[in-house]
């Protein structure tokens, strides 16, 4: 059997070292890329372009937290071109009026003290156990850094302008996986279960001992998911 494309989003300040250990536990199920959604300031925007860069034929799709929402809208742009749904760490709700308010905020505080964003992001990103893991925050710094500030307000600024995907989740029909941390406090499970319930299907998994940054906090349990959803190809 021919090996499928995997494409694999990002969330908010994250590069392909977000998903640097499901790349290698996965090279030899799928050819895996990583999409990089730096550049746009709507969800709409990210989508087009991805798909612009993405394989002409059919694949398979990941998208953590941010890069969830951009997993929707490419369902809406081009349904036909997406042959797995894999849903991590995030929901098909819009912002909340709350939620938009604290991205203003740090949009914000971004134009004078970005630094002071990524640290005030950390203790929401990861399980309370993994905030002495140097390695862990070392690689969160590292990607957020490299994104830079103005890649934060763009992305800051297109989850505010995010639609409601609820009403959408009916809709998909490829095999799909909702994954999720037990203790993630930006995603928390039962935004999970609400899309589980609402996608014919669905596998939902949720990972113990675990925060809202999944794929680095229990890389060995979401590659594992990961795998078995591409087995169900």
């Amino acid at each position: 059997m021919t090996r499928p494309h995997l494409l694999l989003l990002p969330g908010l300040l994250c590069d392909a070292r977000l998903w640097q250990y499901q790349a290698a536990a996965l090279a030899a199920t799928a050819h895996v890329s990583v999409a990089n959604l730096g550049d746009e300031d709507s969800i709409a925007a990210m989508a087009s372009a991805v798909l612009a860069e993405a394989p002409a034929e059919e694949f398979a799709l990941a998208g953590f937290s941010m890069g969830g929402y951009v997993a929707f809208e490419i369902l809406r742009q081009a349904p036909q071109r997406v042959l797995a749904l894999a849903l991590l760490n995030t929901s098909a709700r819009p912002d909340t009026d709350e939620n938009s308010e604290a991205r203003m905020q740090s949009i914000c505080l971004a134009t004078v003290d970005f630094p002071a964003v990524i640290e005030g992001l950390l203790p929401k990103l990861v399980h309370p156990a993994h905030l002495d893991h140097p390695g862990l925050l070392e690689v969160i710094r590292a990607m957020a850094n490299s994104q830079g500030a103005q890649v934060c307000i763009n992305q800051q600024r297109a989850m505010i302008g995010r639609v409601d995907s609820r009403p959408d989740l009916y809709r998909i029909a490829c095999p799909t996986l909702v994954l999720c941390g037990s203790d993630d406090a930006i995603t928390p499970p039962n935004l999970h279960q609400e899309m589980a319930d609402a996608i014919a299907g669905a596998h939902l998994a949720v990972v113990e001992t675990c925060g809202h940054l999944s794929p680095q906090e229990q890389p060995d349990a979401v590659s594992t998911e990961l795998k078995h959803w591409l087995t169900r190809l």
